[in-house]
C-alpha cells in the first residue's frame, strides 16, 4: 500500500503488573478493579469492599500465580504484546511507504498508557489512528474502557477509527482454525474456553456471549467437528453471582466421568498468552482434568506474534486507512 499520508496503528491490550510482586501486582489491581466498567457496583459500596479487603489480600495470591509464567523478559502478556507491535511495525516498513505508518502499544491498565501512546503517534504526525482493541469479541469490560479513554483523550475522535470487534471475521477464524488443526486428534475433546462474564451484563445489552458462540460454532464448523467433539465453557469467574456457564472449572472435573479422558483446550478470546491462560488454563485446569481421571490435556497457544496473526492484524488496519 503506496501512500503519501502518515497513519497511526494503536495495538490495545488489557495489561499487566510491571513486576510478579505484591506492590507492583497491586497497584495494578487498583487500577484496573477501580473501572466502574470491569465492576459497576456502586463506588460507595465498591470501593470499602476493595480498599478493605481486597486488595489487602488477593495481591499475595496473584503475585505467586505471576511468578509462576514469568520470563526473563518480563510478563508474557507484555512480551508477546511487544512482538506484535515489533513484527507490525516491520510489516509496514516497506520502502515504497517509508515513515508513512507508525505502530504502537497501548495498555488500558499500567503502562505503556493508551493517553502516552496516543501522543507519540501525534507528535510523530499521524494524521489518522487506527485502534485496534485486540479482543476479538467485543464487551462492555474490555473494549469499552479503550473507547472510554480515546474519548476522554480526544472529543469525537475525528482522527480516530476504532476496530470494535472481529469475532465473525475469516482471516481471524482461519487463523484459529489453523493453529488448532495440527494440534487435534482424532480421539481429542476440543474445549474452547472463554473469559467469563456476569449473566447480568449480558441483560443489560453486552454482546459478548453472543459473539463468543459465534466464533466456537465457526471454528467447530470449519474444522469438520460434530456436536460431540467439542463445546464451549467460560472460565475465571469471581464472586457468588451468576456468570456465563458452562463454567470451566467443572466441567475438568465431569468430562472424565463423561468418558473424555482426552482434550485439547483452546482460548479463542485471548489475544496473546498471559495469567489467564498459562497459569489458569495449562497449569490448574489441566491439573483439575487430570486429578479427576483425565489422561491427556493439552493447550493450543494463542495467535502472539504469529505470521498469520499479524498479517491478520495489516489486513485490519489497512482496510480502515482508505476510509474517510
Amino acid at each position: 500500500m503506496i501512500t503519501d499520508k502518515k497513519y497511526g496503528v494503536l495495538l490495545v491490550n488489557l495489561g499487566t503488573p510491571a513486576a510478579p510482586d505484591y506492590l507492583a501486582v497491586r497497584k495494578f489491581l487498583r487500577q484496573f478493579l477501580s473501572d466502574p466498567r470491569v465492576v459497576d457496583t456502586p463506588r460507595l459500596i465498591w470501593f470499602p469492599i476493595l480498599y478493605g479487603f481486597i486488595l489487602s489480600l488477593r495481591p499475595f495470591k496473584v503475585s505467586k500465580n505471576y511468578q509462576k509464567i514469568w520470563t526473563e523478559k518480563g510478563s508474557p502478556l507484555m512480551v508477546h504484546s511487544l512482538e506484535q507491535k515489533r513484527k507490525l511495525q516491520a510489516f509496514f516498513d516497506q520502502p515504497d511507504n517509508a515513515n508513512s505508518f507508525k505502530v504502537e502499544l497501548a495498555m488500558t491498565y499500567g503502562n505503556p498508557s493508551i493517553n502516552a501512546s496516543v501522543a507519540h503517534l501525534r507528535t510523530w504526525g499521524a494524521e489518522k489512528i487506527i485502534v485496534l482493541p485486540l479482543y476479538p469479541q467485543y464487551s462492555y469490560t474490555t473494549t469499552a474502557p479503550v473507547t472510554d479513554q480515546l474519548a476522554r483523550l480526544n472529543s469525537g475522535m475525528k482522527d480516530m477509527t476504532i476496530i470494535s470487534d472481529y469475532h465473525d471475521d475469516d482471516r481471524y477464524i482461519n487463523a484459529l482454525v489453523s493453529s488448532i488443526k495440527s494440534r487435534l486428534k482424532p480421539d481429542m475433546k476440543l474445549i474452547m474456553s472463554f473469559h467469563g462474564l456476569p449473566r447480568r451484563y449480558i441483560a443489560q445489552g453486552d454482546p459478548y456471549q453472543t459473539q463468543s458462540e459465534t466464533t466456537a460454532l465457526r471454528v467447530a464448523t470449519k474444522l469438520g467437528l460434530n456436536e460431540n467433539q467439542w463445546e464451549m465453557a467460560f472460565q475465571s469467574r469471581v464472586g457468588r453471582e451468576e456468570w456465563l456457564s458452562p463454567y470451566l472449572d467443572q466441567r475438568m472435573t465431569q468430562l472424565p466421568s463423561e468418558g473424555v479422558k482426552n482434550i485439547l483446550v483452546v482460548c479463542p478470546g485471548f489475544s496473546v498468552d498471559c495469567l489467564e491462560t498459562l497459569e489458569e488454563i495449562a497449569v490448574e485446569n489441566k491439573q483439575t482434568f487430570l486429578d479427576s481421571g483425565g489422561e491427556q490435556f493439552e493447550y493450543v497457544e494463542a495467535l502472539n506474534a504469529s505470521d498469520t496473526h499479524i498479517e491478520m492484524m495489516a489486513n485490519f488496519a489497512q482496510e480502515r486507512m482508505t476510509l474517510p
